[in-house]
């Protein structure tokens, strides 16, 4: 028996074996399926298949749409592993530490599973539902999901641009996600003046933690970053001129590459992070306080990273500290310090506690005491090493409008003591 012919020829026209009219590019098929061919703008031919008529014209009008808009037909096949290699290749302008973090992340959650779909089938309810396994399934923290987030929206903008797709399906997907969640990002807060006396005060006077007060004292009063501290050396360290000099930060790579977990020397966060900065009395005090302290348990440096050494901030065994030993220092700290407040405290009074928080409140706390000083807004910039001063901006706008809201209740209390007296006359 031949096979029936899937279309038919009238005066120049086409039919499908259902008789019913084919227009041009397309064609059936012998098992029955339909097919489109065209020529795209550069000019190379391209093809899609459907089961019915309907479902391919369908196609037929996407496809236009596209044409008409420029997004390439080629794109079609492409996953979103595809495109990371391409983002791979083309990114630059950000640290080795950083696009190290993004990579693992990426081909450690991404790569084996939601990087297998197509770039342009992906939609925002696909990347919420990947965001949402991340966090119920994997038990991942926010901070880990918005890394991986920043790499996927990257990636995607890279195929907006190269008009494989029309729009980002990453945008907004995290915000949703930390609704959802009930998570709320909040500004980080620093330390009231009285929080950072007691905070301070308890450090100086509580034997088990007095060997914490220097690192602590450092970086509540210059501002340094966890890994800039760190990374501190003693030549780094001017005592007689008063300077202490910003040249590197200390990192720590935690199983992110073949090496496993090594601490590593980078460049500061920006070109501005390499900077001078002045430091007070107190500040020289608490460098020579952890020079004796040093000297009298006989610690040496022992680390010799990247071809640096003589840290200053160093472990009983002499080894660099790690950032994550500095925050459970702190929250050790807190606790027992809070413990002692609320013991001590007489009863019937609302004593003042030490709020929850980290090495980067410290320096958080530092700008904001310098703000409050009214020190100029350029000086404050260079001193925390902030590349754009917008960033300077936000945190000096933060406190004057602080500032304002004690000076409008200091002068709400006087309006309504001046009433109560001419009440009283």
């Amino acid at each position: 028996m031949q096979p029936k012919k899937t279309e038919k020829k009238q005066s120049g026209v086409r039919f499908d074996n259902h008789h019913v009219r084919l227009h041009k590019g397309e064609s059936q098929r012998k098992d029955g399926k339909y097919m489109y061919r065209w020529t795209d703008k550069f000019g190379k031919r391209q093809t899609v298949y459907a089961a019915t008529l309907d479902d391919l014209r369908q196609l037929e009008e996407q496809i236009l749409v596209d044409q008409h808009d420029g997004i390439k037909a080629t794109a079609k096949t492409l996953t979103v592993n595809d495109v990371y290699e391409l983002w791979l290749q083309l990114k630059r302008g950000i640290k080795d530490s950083t696009l190290k973090n993004y990579t693992y992340m990426y081909e450690m959650f991404v790569m084996p599973t939601f990087g297998k779909k197509r770039i342009t089938q992906v939609k925002k309810s696909d990347v919420r539902r990947f965001y949402n396994q991340l966090v119920d399934d994997k038990v991942l923290s926010i901070s880990t999901v918005d890394c991986i987030h920043n790499v996927l929206h990257q990636v995607f903008q890279i195929a907006v641009e190269d008009d494989m797709i029309r729009n980002n399906p990453v945008d907004n997907t995290l915000r949703e996600l930390k609704q959802a969640h009930g998570f709320e990002s909040e500004k980080r807060k620093a330390l009231t003046v009285e929080q950072e006396r007691i905070f301070l005060d308890y450090l100086r006077k509580t034997p088990r933690y007095q060997h914490w007060y220097p690192v602590f004292y450092v970086m509540a009063n210059t501002g340094l970053r966890v890994g800039e501290i760190t990374g501190l050396r003693w030549c780094d360290v001017d005592l007689e001129s008063g300077m202490i000099s910003v040249n590197h930060t200390l990192v720590y790579y935690n199983h992110r590459d073949e090496k496993g977990c090594y601490f590593s020397i980078n460049t500061p966060k920006t070109k501005a992070g390499q900077r001078e900065i002045p430091m007070t009395e107190g500040v020289k005090a608490a460098f020579l306080q952890e020079k004796r302290y040093q000297e009298d348990n006989g610690i040496k440096c022992a680390s010799h990273i990247d071809g640096y050494s003589d840290f200053i901030f160093v472990n009983r065994f002499g080894e660099v500290q790690h950032q994550g030993t500095l925050n459970k220092a702190l929250q050790r700290i807190m606790r027992d310090c809070n413990g002692d407040i609320l013991e001590n405290a007489q009863e019937g009074t609302d004593p003042v506690l030490l709020p929850h928080f980290s090495c980067h409140v410290l320096r958080h706390t530092f700008a904001t005491r310098l703000c409050e000083s009214g020190l100029n807004v350029k000086v404050i910039q260079s001193c925390l090493g902030h590349a754009d001063v917008t960033t300077t901006l936000d945190i000096y706008v933060t406190v004057t409008n602080d500032l304002k809201k004690q000076e409008i209740k200091t002068f709400e209390t006087y309006l309504e003591a001046g009433i109560r007296q001419v009440v009283n006359v």
